[in-house]
């Protein structure tokens, strides 16, 4: 996961994704990469061979392509 190590108030530590804006994915399908919103409210479908690389979860989108960066 990416983000930032924190602690909670247990002292258990937890991961905490500071920016989650824009995301760079690479389609598992065909290998293209792209640039899509991780809160998206509709299913993000790859450019070139239509698959499915995110789906709506009412807050983060969950993200079904391999994430490359966050942008």
């Amino acid at each position: 996961m990416l983000g930032l190590s924190v602690r909670n108030h247990t002292g258990r530590k937890m991961e905490q994704n500071t920016r989650y804006g824009f995301v760079k994915v690479k389609c598992h399908e065909c290998g293209n990469e792209q640039t899509i919103f991780g809160k998206a409210s509709t299913e993000v479908k790859c450019l070139k061979c239509d698959a499915v690389l995110a789906v709506p979860r009412g807050g983060k989108a969950a993200i079904k392509a391999e994430i490359l960066e966050l942008l």
